[in-house]
């Protein structure tokens, strides 16, 4: 086995610990102010987690800084599932989610931001764990993104390979210098855009604690609602629902373009192929979805809760957007059972499934930029089969790109593809049906949140048995972790001393 720097890797993982613990805290004013009889637990579970993480670096206090690549993947791994196993604290000892197996498949569920529930009666639950639950999608998505714009660049992988590519550093073209400035100004920016909506949905009629705890959920395209219908609670405020298409686009849009935006660079933006692609998708899914829902879906009749307000229209406009942006940026919300709709769209929406936001947002999936990639180096290689001899190489942001990335996300592709069937067919093993089966299988690979069949839109993952929810909990991990990060560690070679 090769020599590691197991202090350093203890020493952050205890550094997790402490801050997670100190996040419970926030949840422990929430319950004390709603009075909902959680509060003794709920800080029971924070004390511990701060304990444990205390306990840890201090214990590591004396260690070397070095952190090398095997380390990083290892820290990463790690440390998601370090916050998982405390996250889950809050719903064993308050008794909200007895079960350890469910409370880690909720909590998994909500760092990783995929939004699948095993809650049968979420509006039962108390407000201090509701407010915890989805505060676990607000850190897992700030995660996130300094994952994706800070560490996985520096181990050769991700979305952000190609701004460590192009620009020399591992700041994601020349944002800031350094790492921790980095990140500094992209969580500033999460956390701008988390209290705007908040702010927002608090004007257009939501209650604050509803306002809140969607607006944690929107930006991280997490998916937990604080109530059973999911958005579709709000069917008769569309206002409501427009505000959180504006903030799950933004949340699925590259978050280093935002700061281009606030510095005045629009240009930039608009020049970005990766947004352009991404606009361009939604603008034309959205049309797609809305006509067939006009023209042959009864919307009234597939929602959960309210009848249509501005005429069918509208409503099929509004329903079409919603649901489109809902799956391409993986966050989940969900105002009709799209399953109801037509097949088309049910075998429509499946397909965005594999699609996924953009790199360097809060959003899972394979990435639009992986897509524009592995679609414009197949046209290229039609050309190459005209013209043998000629040099054409694969351009993104009109820069010629390194042929090592265009494999490595070949490669990534078709690893994820391989996860996906052979999730699909360990579902199947367990029981489910055909649909249930590849519905879950990409969902949890790609972090959307609700699936097809039995975990359709309007059910919940419950009905899993407890072999199915550890199954999916993995997915979403390595999903959420862009795959190499976690199956690298399932490696021989990555633990020999070579």
């Amino acid at each position: 086995m090769p020599k590691m720097n197991l202090k350093v890797i203890l020493h952050i993982m205890g550094l997790l610990l402490l801050c997670n613990g100190g996040f419970m805290l926030t949840a422990v004013f929430v319950s004390w102010y709603y009075e909902d009889g959680v509060t003794i637990q709920i800080s029971a579970a924070a004390l511990i987690t701060c304990f444990l993480g205390t306990l840890l670096m201090f214990t590591t206090r004396g260690h070397r800084k070095e952190l090398k690549k095997r380390e990083g993947y290892i820290i990463v791994t790690f440390g998601w599932i370090f916050m998982a196993l405390s996250g889950t604290l809050p719903y064993v000892i308050s008794e909200a989610i007895p079960s350890f197996t469910n409370a880690f498949f909720e909590t998994m569920s909500g760092y990783t931001t995929t939004g699948a529930s095993i809650l049968n009666d979420i509006e039962s639950i108390p407000r201090g764990i509701l407010f915890w639950r989805s505060l676990t999608h607000w850190i897992g998505g700030m995660g996130i993104i300094v994952l994706a714009i800070a560490i996985l660049p520096l181990l050769g992988i991700g979305g952000m390979q190609l701004f460590s590519a192009e620009a020399p550093g591992p700041s994601a073209d020349k944002l800031k210098p350094r790492i921790t400035d980095t990140a500094k100004r992209l969580w500033l920016i999460y956390v701008v855009y988390t209290v705007a909506e908040t702010i927002l949905l608090k004007i257009a009629g939501m209650t604050m604690f509803d306002a809140v705890n969607h607006s944690l959920s929107t930006l991280s395209t997490g998916g937990f609602s604080t109530k059973n219908a999911s958005v579709a609670y709000w069917n008769d405020n569309p206002v409501i629902q427009y505000i959180i298409c504006l903030f799950m686009f933004l949340a699925g849009t590259n978050f280093v373009l935002s700061y281009f935006s606030f510095k005045g660079r629009i240009q930039k933006v608009l020049h970005d192929d990766e947004f352009t692609w991404y606009l361009s998708f939604i603008v034309l899914f959205t049309i797609v979805v809305g006509m067939i829902v006009y023209f042959q879906a009864d919307v009234s009749l597939s929602s959960v809760d309210h009848p249509m307000v501005w005429g069918q229209a509208e409503s099929a406009f509004r329903h079409g957007l919603f649901q489109v942006l809902a799956i391409v940026t993986t966050t989940g919300f969900v105002t009709a059972d799209y399953t109801m709709w037509t097949p088309f769209l049910t075998v429509f929406f499946f397909g965005l499934m594999f699609l996924g936001g953009s790199a360097g947002s809060t959003s899972g999936g394979v990435k639009v930029m992986r897509h524009i990639i592995m679609i414009r180096n197949g046209m290229a290689e039609f050309k190459r089969s005209l013209h043998p001899n000629a040099i054409l190489p694969v351009r993104y942001n009109g820069k010629a790109i390194n042929q090592d990335i265009v494999f490595n996300i070949l490669g990534f592709f078709i690893l994820y593809m391989l996860a996906f069937i052979i999730g699909a067919l360990v579902f199947a093993f367990m029981g489910l049906d055909y649909i249930s089966a590849i519905g879950g299988a990409a969902s949890s690979l790609g972090n959307v949140g609700p699936a097809l069949g039995i975990l359709g839109p309007v059910n919940n993952y419950d009905v899993l048995p407890d072999a199915g929810k550890w199954w999916s909990t993995f997915l979403m991990l390595i999903g959420r972790l862009e795959l190499f990060t976690v199956l690298i560690l399932l490696t021989p070679f990555f633990w020999r001393n070579r």
